[in-house]
């Protein structure tokens, strides 16, 4: 029975996911707090995890940065009455897998949750292996940063796992499917532009901070490639 760790302090609806939940086969945990819900998602490493934003203690967005930031491969859906889309992205940004703006259908929770059970854990952050320097540009797992002249680029850790994935094929052109495999977990479905937003994200921070290359190359049509061009 797959175990779903939900961090939620409205009593009321914390009690709605886990009626719900449990009646679709699940193993429903619940806590009310954002400290107590890193601590049984660190040591109880739970299929699904479900997090509120808005929490006592530690919050929904530390939770998530930290559980990655840890290695934490566990899907984390989001539910949340936080609904810009600078809150969805930036979430996702930092490590969500997904997003539900309350109030939302019980019905689409748990199909949300099935979904992410299905694919399972992500692979753990990444090897601390050694940085990789490509001309000026420096990617290094060991800072979880990347550093263009020496200066950090300030990624998130969704956009470093997307740039290490490139490095590690440096020259290589990677699919969007094996890209959203690599970082995301999942699969590519029709229209789909989760790789292509996060590229976008990583050719400000990286190609426009250098003076002499850019960096992240588009094969049109397939994916993209992590390669020196002059500019």
């Amino acid at each position: 029975m797959a175990k779903v760790l939900i961090v939620e302090d409205d009593e009321v609806i914390a009690e709605g996911m886990a009626r719900h939940l449990s009646e679709a086969g699940f193993e429903p945990i619940r806590v009310s707090n954002g400290t107590q819900g890193l601590a049984r998602l660190r040591y109880e490493r739970p299929d699904v995890c479900i997090v509120d934003l808005m929490l006592p203690g530690t919050d929904g967005w530390h939770l998530i940065e930290s559980a990655r930031r840890e290695g934490i491969g566990t899907p984390i859906v989001v539910v949340s009455a936080r609904g810009t889309e600078h809150d969805r992205v930036h979430a996702l940004e930092i490590g969500a897998d997904d997003y539900l703006v309350k109030p939302f259908s019980m019905k689409e929770l748990v199909a949300r949750v099935q979904a992410n059970a299905r694919r399972g854990p992500r692979a753990e952050q990444m090897e601390r292996g050694e940085a990789i320097e490509i001309e000026e540009l420096r990617v290094d797992p060991r800072e979880v940063q990347a550093f263009v002249h020496g200066e950090s680029a300030e990624l998130t850790p969704t956009e470093f796992r997307l740039l290490y994935a490139l490095a590690l094929e440096r020259g290589r052109v990677v699919t969007r499917d094996e890209l959203l495999q690599r970082v995301w977990g999942r699969r590519e479905t029709h229209r789909d532009r989760t790789v292509d937003v996060f590229v976008r994200k990583l050719r400000e921070k990286i190609d426009r901070r250098s003076q002499d290359h850019s960096f992240i190359q588009t094969r049109y049509g397939v994916g993209y490639k992590l390669e020196a061009q002059q500019k």
